[in-house]
C-alpha cells in the first residue's frame, strides 16, 4: 500500500476521534488548549504558574504526552490540579485516540473541567498534524531558543492561534528579536494573537489568564 495512503487512513482515523472528543468537550462546556513547542520552551512551568493564579476561579486538569518519565504529570499534580501523563514510547506526538483512551482511564478527575490542557510532546513539527478536539492550538517559543524559528517551522505557527513567547526576562542576556519574531508571525498568520511572558518573574502572566478567561466565556456564551 502506498505510504501516502496509510498516512491519509491514520489521519482519517484521528479526526473521527477528534471530532468525538470535540463534542463531549462542547457538551462538558470544557476550554482545551493543545500546548506544543520545542523541550524546554516552559509548558509545564507556565502551566504551573497558570493554576497557581486561577486556583479557585476555574476548574483545571491537565494531560501530558512524554515519550518517557511521569515528570511533567506529577508537577501539575504537586501544583493542584488532576493530570494524566500519556506515555508514547517513542512517538514524536499525541493523537486523538490517546487523548480519549486517558480521560477514559482518568474517569471523574478529568470529567467537567472549565479548562484543560494538553501538554504534548515537545516537538515543532509531528503534532501540529494532529487534531486532538481541542478549540485550538497554542505555540510556545522561548527566548533562549532563536527569533529564526516561525519560518524554520511555518506549519505550527500558522495553524496556532495563540504564539506566546516565553522566558521574556531572558530578554537582556540573550540575542533574540522579538519585533522579527513578531513580523514572521504576523506573515504566516496574521490573525495570531502573540503574547509575551515570563512565568518565572510574573510578567505578562495577566494577560495569558485574561485570554483563557476570555476564551472559555466565549465557549460558553455561543
Amino acid at each position: 500500500m502506498p505510504e501516502i495512503d496509510v498516512k491519509q487512513k491514520v489521519l482519517a482515523a484521528n479526526q473521527a476521534a477528534a471530532a468525538a472528543l470535540r463534542e463531549t468537550f462542547r457538551d462538558q462546556r470544557t476550554l482545551v488548549v493543545n500546548l506544543i513547542s520545542s523541550p524546554g520552551s516552559g509548558k509545564t512551568t507556565l502551566l504551573e504558574a497558570t493554576v497557581a493564579r486561577l486556583a479557585g476561579k476555574l476548574k483545571m486538569g491537565g494531560l501530558d504526552g512524554d515519550i518517557a518519565t511521569e515528570r511533567d504529570a506529577d508537577r501539575l499534580r504537586k501544583a493542584g490540579i488532576p493530570a494524566r501523563q500519556i506515555l508514547t514510547g517513542g512517538a514524536c506526538h499525541l493523537d486523538a485516540r490517546q487523548v480519549d483512551a486517558a480521560l477514559v482511564e482518568e474517569g471523574e478527575k478529568l470529567r467537567g473541567l472549565d479548562l484543560l490542557f494538553i501538554e504534548n510532546v515537545g516537538n515543532l513539527i509531528c503534532p501540529t498534524s494532529y487534531d486532538l478536539g481541542e478549540d485550538f492550538k497554542i505555540v510556545l517559543l522561548s527566548t533562549a531558543e532563536g527569533d529564526d524559528k516561525p519560518f524554520k517551522y511555518p506549519a505550527i505557527f500558522s495553524k496556532a492561534k495563540v504564539t506566546v513567547l516565553t522566558k521574556v526576562d531572558l530578554l537582556p542576556h540573550v540575542d533574540f528579536d522579538v519585533a522579527a519574531v513578531k513580523q514572521q508571525v504576523s506573515t504566516l498568520n496574521p490573525g495570531a494573537r502573540i503574547l509575551e511572558l515570563s512565568a518565572r518573574t510574573g510578567d505578562g502572566m495577566d494577560d495569558w489568564c485574561a485570554l483563557l478567561e476570555g476564551e472559555l466565556a466565549k465557549k460558553r456564551s455561543s
